[in-house]
């Protein structure tokens, strides 16, 4: 069973998908705990293999979530900054390594660590009215969850450069123009859709997602020639799985297939 160990951080699995809430109002900031409890879930879907996508939103209306509590660094304890960038870092590497799909659900103000966790995710959906920044910079930090990489990968060098460096804001619709989300909806229709695409995985064979995913992911590092030649072995080697026999035996019975996962 998929549990959060914290109230903090809200688990519904839906079917063979897992909903993740991050609720820690007002504003659905970070802190050790929900972190923590963030890595765990993911940690739990993946052993999970009845799951095949994430979904990960924030409660509320205004905030998917703004970020870290600034209150943990106000005293410059270089300790404390060191403990949770660590953290930061486990639960935005877990979720970007999920063997699944992972969808963001950004329903509100996406703002420095809360733009990172989305970032951390492989499909990004926002409401019209949500707000997203990565503004460490403007009180002497930066964004160590993944941002610099991460940003810079999905919507280039310029407007990564224009976000953190400048500290630019851009709404939904901007971010949706330079490819920092696939979608945009109407106020209160982000889950939605984040689920309907959830369900889309659900027609997939898990394993070839799987493999897929970590191939189109190797593209951010390394010789590409090299990735065409783990492409072709990953390929070959879906043959010897289940899902590969039954996907293939379907198609040709013209019927539904009926994943297992193996």
């Amino acid at each position: 069973m998929i549990e959060s160990p914290s109230d903090l951080l809200l688990v519904e699995v839906r079917d063979h998908t897992v909903q993740i809430t991050i609720n820690n109002p007002p504003a659905n900031t970070w802190n050790e705990e929900n972190l923590g409890a963030l890595e765990r879930v993911v940690q739990l879907a993946n052993a999970d293999r009845e799951i095949y996508a994430l979904v990960i939103t924030g409660s509320g209306e205004k905030f998917f979530s703004a970020g870290a509590d600034l209150n943990v660094f106000a005293d410059g304890d270089k300790q404390v900054a060191s403990t949770m960038a660590n953290r930061f870092g486990q639960a935005f590497e877990a979720l970007a390594t999920f063997r699944g799909v992972s969808i963001a659900a950004i329903n509100g103000y996406a703002m420095g660590g809360g733009l990172e966790c989305a970032l951390a995710c492989d499909i990004r959906i926002a409401e019209s009215h949500s707000q997203l920044a990565l503004p460490e910079a403007t009180v002497g930090l930066l964004p160590c969850g993944g941002g610099t990489q991460n940003l810079a990968w999905v919507v280039g060098e310029g407007w990564a450069k224009r976000l953190i460096l400048c500290g630019e804001r851009i709404d939904a619709a901007t971010a949706e123009r330079i490819g920092l989300v696939e979608e945009t909806v109407d106020r209160g229709q982000a889950l939605g859709r984040a689920l309907a695409l959830a369900q889309l995985v659900a027609h997939q064979s898990p394993t070839s997602v799987s493999a897929c995913k970590g191939l189109i992911q190797k593209a951010r590092g390394g010789a590409i020639n090299a990735a065409y030649e783990q492409e072709r072995d990953a390929f070959v080697q879906l043959f010897d799985t289940a899902d590969q026999t039954e996907g293939v035996s379907a198609f040709l019975e013209k019927r539904p297939p009926q994943w297992v996962n193996g």
